[in-house]
């Protein structure tokens, strides 16, 4: 059945594009590249957007969009796409995001990340840390590790997410995906369940309380391996971010248990390309060793720099060096790495002189 929504949906795939905005008191907009235009001149009313909005969601989270002014579920428009939507209110009143999601599960060398990061999919155990921004195709270099593990090893992969985004056709292995809140309350309830289905890998679509955290981390120290995500940019945050979700008397703990069972972290960024349209991403990769393992426990994250540009030969990559590199290549603009640049002075004179302002504002 055909709604009017999937006309703006057609005109993002269309366009390139990766996400659709509707919002109340505003013209249709597609994001393109990082860059969000207008679609059309017409502004859409409270009406339009009920008519787009309504006949797509499934009645029991209409009705919770309704009462509490937010929803997630993902719509499938036909065999080819794919969308994760977000339902809220905001001030004018009705607006949504929709996300498109490729049914097509790319390969790791399709999407060319880095080589080593295979090697989590390799492991039998611990805890590996996926992260990025929102946007920033931590999901989509995800789901490619997933799918290298189900064409290569026989596994049982349990994934929990709100909502489901890539579908995974079981192939070596055999992969059970779980829909927050449709096929279980919570990720903590879906983490905890899997304790008891004889999974061998876990997904927990996002890790972003306590609870979660804390069964994540249980999980990986009996013997399950877990990928986790979260929405910190560089291993050092996500480090303390997963020991900050503690109370300060469970932190040394937490510090323990996570030197422990963190195998690794993967931060990864999207940066706008200069030689052609389209983004690039760049990655930073920790893997834990018994220096990693001594650092945590003693809290002292400002060193692991150190160890990420120490690690060259073990795999790791620092991301300012992954920056670098994009820069060096002819494949990023000057300015675009400055702002994503950690060290911005490493990056300050490589600024054309009209940029002084950029720099001036973000500082050295």
């Amino acid at each position: 059945m055909k709604h009017r929504i999937d006309t703006y949906f057609q005109a993002l795939v269309e366009n390139g594009g990766s996400d659709l905005h509707l919002s109340e008191g505003q013209p249709p907009k597609i994001r393109v590249h990082g860059d969000i235009t207008a679609i059309e001149d017409g502004i859409l009313t409270h009406e339009d957007m009920v008519e787009l909005m309504e006949p797509i969601c499934p009645p029991k989270l209409w009705k919770i969009f309704e009462e509490g002014g937010d929803a997630d579920f993902a719509y499938e428009m036909d065999a080819q796409s794919r969308f994760r939507c977000n339902y809220m209110k905001q001030q004018r009143g009705y607006c949504c995001v929709f996300r498109l999601i490729p049914t097509k599960i790319l390969t790791m060398e399709q999407l060319n990340v880095p080589e080593q990061i295979k090697r989590f999919g390799e492991m039998r155990s611990g805890l590996v840390l996926v992260t990025g921004p929102t946007g920033s195709g931590k999901s989509t270099t995800l789901a490619a590790l997933i799918d290298y593990i189900n064409t290569n090893f026989s596994r049982h992969i349990i994934t929990v997410e709100e909502p489901i985004e890539f579908v995974h056709p079981s192939k070596k292995s055999i992969i059970t995906q779980r829909e927050v809140p449709e096929n279980c309350p919570t990720f903590a309830d879906g983490l905890r369940a899997s304790l008891r289905e004889d999974s061998d890998i876990v997904l927990v679509g996002e890790m972003r309380d306590l609870e979660t955290i804390s069964l994540a981390l249980t999980a990986a120290e009996t013997g399950l391996l877990v990928f986790g995500t979260l929405h910190t940019n560089n291993a050092r945050k996500t480090i303390d971010r997963i020991i900050d979700v503690f109370p300060a008397e469970q932190q040394a703990q937490a510090r323990t248990m996570l030197a422990g069972s963190l195998r690794g972290v993967v931060a990864q960024l999207l940066m706008k390309r200069c030689d052609k349209p389209g983004r690039v991403a760049v990655n930073e990769i920790l893997f834990a060793t018994p220096a990693v393992a001594s650092i945590i426990r003693e809290g002292a994250t400002q060193k692991l720099a150190d160890v990420i540009v120490g690690g060259k030969a073990l795999g790791m990559q620092f991301m300012d060096d992954a920056i670098w590199q994009k820069l060096q290549q002819g494949l990023v603009s000057p300015q675009e790495a400055y702002m994503k640049a950690i060290d911005k002075a490493r990056f300050k004179n490589f600024l054309p002189p009209e940029d002084a302002n950029l720099a001036n504002a973000g500082g050295a």
